[in-house]
């Protein structure tokens, strides 16, 4: 059965930069389905701008149609911090033979030892890091350590194998951040073309930023 891709974050509010990273994993690692997963309780941003609900009825409206993209709910129904092991360990014991790749930026990636349990992802998921122009894959250090002894270039290591396995992926280069979108709806300005309609009609009928 073709892998799941993991896409969590705080979407806050989700964007065409998000949307379109998921969609050229979904097509290029061939990924049966890419779950969206809002953060309920960030344990590293701190305070969200717009509420779990908000950011996942937003994150709803994005992908409507999509086919493959789904919105997953599971860490707002979840008490305490959102911690991505926790997150990967419940859809590990949800599907238990799939193959599961956790997607996460280049700077994200560069942070990851500083997650919680970040050194037990790799038994449970992959890590497929979105690559960007301007950013380079350490080759030191803990991480280059990662990429030395997991890192793969094959897709096929991923349809293979449930977990275990880093793969560094090159997408689009969209320079899109919420926080400057929450910056310009807050000016008075209008975020047409950076999100889709429908996300940018509700962002302004519920007066969210």
């Amino acid at each position: 059965m073709k892998p799941i891709g993991v896409f969590g974050g705080t979407f806050d509010p989700v964007h065409y930069g998000h949307l379109r990273s998921a969609f050229e994993m979904l097509q290029a690692l061939r990924f049966d389905e890419v779950r969206f997963i809002p953060c309920g309780d960030p344990p590293h941003r701190g305070v969200t701008y717009a509420s779990a609900q908000e950011r996942l009825r937003l994150v709803q409206l994005a992908i409507e149609g999509q086919e493959g993209f789904i919105a997953d709910d599971r860490e707002l129904r979840r008490d305490g911090p959102s911690y991505t092991v926790d997150t990967l360990t419940s859809l590990r014991e949800e599907f238990p033979d799939r193959s599961l790749g956790l997607i996460v930026g280049m700077d994200a990636f560069l942070g990851l030892p500083g997650w919680h349990r970040w050194d037990e992802i790799l038994e449970i998921a992959h890590i497929v890091v979105a690559h960007r122009p301007g950013w380079k894959a350490p080759d030191i250090g803990v991480l280059g350590e990662l990429i030395s002894e997991h890192g793969t270039h094959r897709v096929d290591d991923l349809h293979s194998m449930k977990n275990g396995r880093v793969h560094i992926h090159a997408v689009t280069q969209l320079e899109i951040a919420s926080t400057e979108i929450r910056d310009l709806i807050a000016a008075g300005r209008d975020p047409r073309f950076l999100m889709p309609d429908q996300v940018r009609d509700a962002i302004l009928d519920m007066k969210i930023y």
